[in-house]
């Protein structure tokens, strides 16, 4: 077993940590984000491999054969990304290029050299925390994001994807799809922790993903009018918190029935005065389900309902389409040939994931799988999102073998 996973998972813990919460607040192109990319900018350098950040932000730390000449083709890639959602947890990402690294270690103390490329990455804003959509590096790179859209993005305090780039030093005006991307990358495996609790329940340490659930984000405006809490008559009020309520309700009420997941997570209320009727209410939806018509008609219930909600109550509704992902069926090629490469470890559960990754979004142009590593606790998106040391390890060596199988051909 190696130790040099320990060592790496030790070197970040601290990053983007709040004190009170323990959860992580690691936002695309903030101080945390910086820090972790000069992070990963030190790793490369310690085990002598070039980094090129892309267009679009995105990290590439390269281990190329002996002897290569040119650019890198047909490159075994593996990586997941840094930041985190709001007080998320510490695996959700990090530890995917935390083992890409250690399973570098680990085929060189093996005394393997690869015959094809190798790269570690870090893909940029993957959670969406900052500027609302998720997997920008990732869509961007593909062209599912068009650079139009993606510089007039906006966080909270107004500060635009573009402005938060160009602070950082970057080009914003580069950014757009890689043309180089099917010529650069021959597979694109990344080793996640479960979202979820599958693998605890039937005592497996690791899994092979076979497909991600569409899913999107929709942001629900309910406009009223804001008065006084006191003052204004029940009768004269336009009060948009009434429609809003009644939607999260109509929400999980339908997801029921769809068999599917819906929820209101993130809302901001205006003027948000503990004595003010709410002049808006703005609520993202984030709904999932296992095929694309199902989750059509799971918004397209919820949005009837919360319009007829609005009307009762004379309240305005807008309702917006913010990214829409629809289902990934990974190759069934790369999924054997992982397999296959694990096959000493045993029966490999195959297993489908709710949650979306960069993995779905680069499967539209290259060969793409996911590992999976055991959550015992099933919480993700939140500080109690737990990996043990065991499992962690397991996950390396198998990413490891995987590896191995891939470039040693």
């Amino acid at each position: 077993m190696t130790t040099s996973f320990d060592s790496l998972w030790n070197s970040i813990l601290d990053v983007g940590q709040h004190t009170d919460t323990r959860g992580y607040r690691r936002f695309a192109w903030g101080d945390a984000d910086l820090t972790l990319r000069e992070w990963f900018r030190g790793e490369a350098s310690r085990r002598s491999m070039d980094v090129d950040e892309d267009r679009n932000g995105n990290l590439w730390a390269w281990w190329l054969p002996a002897g290569w000449v040119g650019e890198p083709t047909g490159a075994f890639v593996t990586g997941s990304h840094l930041d985190s959602v709001p007080d998320g947890g510490a695996f959700d990402g990090p530890l995917g290029v935390v083992s890409a690294f250690a399973a570098v270690d680990i085929l060189r103390e093996r005394g393997i050299e690869p015959t094809v490329p190798v790269a570690v990455t870090a893909f940029s804003d993957e959670e969406g925390a900052r500027f609302g959509v998720a997997c920008v590096g990732s869509q961007l790179t593909t062209g599912a994001l068009s650079a139009e859209r993606a510089l007039g993005l906006r966080d909270a305090d107004g500060i635009t994807l573009a402005e938060a780039m160009a602070k950082a030093g970057r080009a914003p005006e580069h950014i757009g799809a890689d043309p180089t991307l099917v010529d650069r990358v021959g597979v694109y495996v990344e080793l996640h922790v479960e979202q979820g609790r599958a693998l605890d329940l039937v005592d497996k340490p690791i899994a092979v993903a076979s497909s991600i659930w569409p899913h999107g984000r929709w942001e629900f405006t309910f406009t009223g009018e804001a008065n006084h809490a006191g003052a204004t008559r029940l009768v004269d009020r336009r009060d948009p918190m009434l429609a809003f309520a009644s939607s999260v309700h109509t929400a999980r009420a339908a997801a029921t029935v769809h068999e599917a997941v819906a929820t209101f997570g993130k809302v901001r209320v205006l003027p948000n005065g503990a004595n003010a009727i709410p002049s808006e209410i703005k609520a993202w939806l984030d709904a999932r389900a296992a095929d694309e018509e199902t989750l059509s008609k799971l918004v397209a219930q919820i949005e009837a309902e919360a319009r007829s909600h609005a009307e009762s109550d004379g309240i305005g509704l807008d309702v917006f389409a913010e990214s829409i992902t629809p289902i990934v069926e990974f190759p069934s090629e790369p999924r054997e040939k992982l397999k296959r490469a694990l096959a000493h470890l045993g029966d490999i559960p195959v297993l489908p994931t709710q949650a979306g990754h960069d993995a779905g979004i680069l499967s539209a142009k290259v060969p793409t799988a996911m590992l999976f590593v055991r959550n015992p606790t099933g919480v993700s998106h939140s500080p109690d999102e737990d990996a043990k040391p065991e499992d962690c390890n397991i996950g390396a060596q198998a990413l490891a073998d995987v590896m191995a199988d891939w470039v040693s051909a």
